[in-house]
């Protein structure tokens, strides 16, 4: 016995550090490219940003610095603010896709003929580009060919000029966007219910729970997961709102569709901007408000989890 446990110690003593701890470094060195990558174009850029907002440079000449003098601008720059109102509203609106996706799931959760179909039809819109859609809804608000008014004139109501109109181009903006996002979080929803433990349904049908009381005590609960991803992905993608803007409006009419990550762009990187820093400063505003969010929800989840165990 002695004699076979000296040998194991032995055979493990002439192993190489590699051999001892491969179920260690292997998945590390399968991670290393990834996290290099991440590093290289995500986590430095962002260091980086916070940096070159501290700055006065135009991207080609000597930078100057000036502290928080870009920060102080912002405070009285009136297109900021319309801009970060702007994000509010998409904030907001844009989170109707996540119930709107719910609901779909739910309905689509069945077994009956054609279901594959209609699958199908609603999830069309996810796989079509940004500019695709953008393109797709200007022509449906055009003031006289389009879609909408064509149907608006049938009721005997006058057309209207929806991208044209400051107070009601934003929210034309936002109705397309909610298309493809809503599909997004139609596809969470459904794989969530996959994972619903059928046990628990029934469990909840033998003490009278039905319809709404099944959704709210016994369904949602179970898709926690799924719900805290379409939040996530929901708050980012409204914040980062940019493609559909430059396509349908171009931050027009008068500069009233603008959000941060579009300004950014205009200030920074446009032929009216070049201001390099100024527009890094408006990413680090972004950049604060999304953290915000995402590691709010990261803490109910956590709180949740802790909850549970007790």
């Amino acid at each position: 016995m002695s004699t076979t446990a000296d040998a194991i110690s032995q055979m493990r003593a002439e192993q190489s550090w590699m051999q001892r701890n491969k179920m260690i470094v292997t998945p590390l060195l399968f991670l290393l490219p990834g996290v290099l990558f991440f590093a290289v174009y995500v986590v430095i850029p962002i260091f980086q940003s916070f940096q070159i907002s501290l700055y006065r440079w135009d991207g080609l000449g000597e930078a100057t610095y000036i502290g928080l003098g870009n920060y102080q601008e912002l405070l009285t720059d009136r297109n900021f603010e319309i801009s970060l109102w702007n994000n509010v509203k998409w904030l907001v609106l844009y989170l109707l896709a996540i119930p709107a996706g719910l609901f779909i799931a739910l309905f689509l959760n069945q077994t009956v003929v054609g279901i594959r179909l209609y699958k199908s039809l609603f999830f069309f819109p996810f796989v079509l580009s940004q500019v695709v859609v953008g393109l797709v809804f200007s022509w449906f608000y055009l003031p006289r060919e389009g879609l909408l008014n064509n149907i608006i004139t049938a009721f005997g109501f006058e057309s209207v000029n929806i991208l044209g109109d400051p107070t009601l181009a934003t929210y034309g903006i936002i109705a397309a966007g909610l298309w493809p996002q809503t599909a997004y979080c139609m596809i969470l929803y459904l794989t969530g219910l996959n994972a619903v433990d059928p046990e628990q349904v029934e469990a909840g049908r033998l003490d009278g729970a039905k319809g709404w009381k099944m959704l709210w005590y016994v369904i949602l609960p179970q898709l926690k997961p799924a719900t805290f991803i379409a939040f996530v992905v929901t708050i980012i993608g409204a914040l980062r709102s940019f493609d559909l803007i430059s396509i349908m409006t171009n931050g027009g009419p008068f500069g009233s569709t603008r959000v941060l990550s579009f300004y950014m762009f205009e200030r920074a990187l446009s032929e009216f901007g070049f201001r390099m820093g100024y527009g890094s400063a408006i990413a680090v505003v972004l950049f604060f408000i999304m953290l915000f969010f995402i590691a709010y929800f990261l803490y109910s989840m956590w709180r949740d989890e802790q909850e549970a165990r007790r």
